[in-house]
């Protein structure tokens, strides 16, 4: 295994994804998470965002706190559908062979992010 190929990973985001009729779901996870953990809440955003297919709002935490978080958003989540990428300062990789998924995958536009493939 070639370390030099795998970047430290500095923190992840957890995109919750949600539409019309779950947005009031969505709100109330994301600000449960906010309240339990120290992460940061980004907005509740109604218009697709960077790759993503659907409404979403980021969740952005330290390393540390996977373990505790994770697991937490697997039993919350109510059958939304949450995106968690490691954040390394390859955007590409990051989204597309570093992702995981709970609940339903969906495809992310990659061709907004910025090819980082060296």
């Amino acid at each position: 295994m070639n370390d030099a190929a795998h970047p430290r990973i500095k923190g992840y985001h957890a995109h919750v994804y949600y539409d019309a009729a779950t947005l009031q779901q969505a709100r109330a996870l994301c600000e449960a998470a906010a309240q339990r953990f120290t992460l940061k809440m980004g907005r509740l955003h109604q218009q697709l965002v960077g790759p993503h297919p659907c409404w979403s709002c980021q969740l952005a935490f330290r390393p540390e706190l996977f373990a505790d978080l994770l697991p937490w958003l697997m039993q919350h989540r109510e059958g939304l559908d949450v995106l968690v990428h490691p954040i390394t300062g390859f955007e590409l990789r990051d989204h597309r062979d570093w992702a995981m998924w709970l609940g339903r995958s969906h495809p992310l536009d990659l061709s907004v992010l910025d090819a980082d493939e060296s």
